[in-house]
């Protein structure tokens, strides 16, 4: 499996010729990247990922060398949505430090280049892992990838991001309430149809929120496909797809790695209804306890624990629900996108299933 931007609802990663919505004339991308990438030499041929259901992704490649592109989505975009110069900046700020991140060559803003705003960076060959199972992995290097995913994420979270330069990169404060609002927002924006689970998480989310603030760097959709493999060893060479990267709360961020515990294993390629441990692969728990480990935090108050993991459910929604919308505009990046957004009902309704069993154990 090759290395590319990669979305949770794909189930392979392969390449294709751009789709009509999504293509471009090469001719004024090569006049761009020939000013602006370092040794870049065309002719180019332009291929499209079939994963990345939010920022279309294409390889780029040429005689010599294979470059990477996101770009911005065509049609109506919601406020704040699909913002590629986002990740752009912070790919390239975390380049220095541990975590390990694709080299960025240029980003353009210039929307006459190809339609909308993109960046490059480089081709990272490896693996990307579609299914939390990891059938195509031997059972003893199962718990080494899962814990390596833990590594790379304590890492993350431990970075000084006031000293990498992005000290402004988002608000460090209330973010629990902030995402609330913006993803309740979001949600609203691209609505469909109501949905009586989402209507009590808006309602239940803002009136739960644990006590205490802490503040990281947090990539916002940190899972195993989003992640790019050494080709033979358990060790990350690439984490991809930041768009939802800002300053927050580390344990968010955690807690949204860890809902491939309880995402079926049918619609959400997750572990929910798969016995682990019988597949070598670390309970949830046990990864949270490495994470806190590594940190050096104490254990997590389960209370907290339930509301971060109903949160991250309940904002995985409300993105199913806008590739829904894009799926019906018919201008979503992927052709499962109607697939993929119709699983934003039962997902709410799993969210708050556990919404209700959090305050029925708080109360007993």
């Amino acid at each position: 499996m090759t290395g590319h931007g990669a979305s949770l609802e794909e189930s392979s990663g392969g390449l294709r010729p751009p789709l009509p919505q999504h293509a471009f004339d090469p001719a004024p991308l090569a006049a761009w990247m020939g000013q602006h990438v370092e040794n870049f030499r065309g002719p180019l041929e332009v291929y499209q990922f079939a994963g990345g259901q939010s920022n279309p992704t294409f390889l780029i490649r040429t005689a010599k060398a294979s470059y990477v592109l996101r770009r911005k989505p065509p049609g109506k975009l919601l406020p704040s949505a699909h913002a590629v110069e986002r990740e752009y900046r912070v790919i390239s700020a975390l380049r220095p430090t541990k975590v390990p991140v694709a080299k960025t060559y240029g980003l353009c803003e210039d929307t006459s280049v190809i339609g909308s705003a993109f960046y490059i960076m480089e081709y990272v060959e490896g693996r990307i892992f579609w299914d939390a199972a990891l059938p195509e992995v031997p059972a003893p290097d199962r718990r080494a990838i899962y814990m390596e995913m833990i590594r790379v994420q304590a890492e993350l979270h431990s970075v000084d991001y006031r000293a990498v330069g992005l000290g402004d990169y988002g608000k460090p404060d209330h973010y629990i309430e902030r995402q609330v609002a913006r993803w309740t927002t979001q949600y609203r924006g691209a609505e469909t149809e109501k949905i009586e689970a989402m209507e009590n998480l808006i309602d239940w989310l803002p009136r739960h929120v644990p006590p205490g603030e802490q503040t990281s760097i947090v990539h916002g959709d940190y899972r195993l496909d989003n992640t790019i493999f050494d080709p033979n060893k358990p060790r990350i060479l690439a984490v991809l797809d930041w768009e939802l990267s800002t300053l927050g709360h580390p344990l968010v961020d955690l807690a949204y790695h860890c809902t491939r515990f309880r995402l079926p294993a049918s619609s959400f390629h997750g572990l929910g209804g798969l016995d682990a441990s019988s597949l070598s692969i670390p309970s949830e728990q046990e990864c949270v306890t490495e994470y806190c480990r590594i940190r050096g935090l104490p254990p997590i108050p389960p209370k907290d624990w339930a509301y971060y993991m109903v949160f991250c459910m309940f904002r995985l929604a409300a993105i199913l629900q806008g590739v829904l919308a894009r799926a019906l505009q018919g201008n979503a990046s992927s052709a499962s996108a109607l697939e993929a957004g119709r699983r934003t009902r039962p997902l709410a309704e799993l969210a708050w299933r556990l919404a209700q069993q959090s305050l029925n154990a708080a109360h007993n």
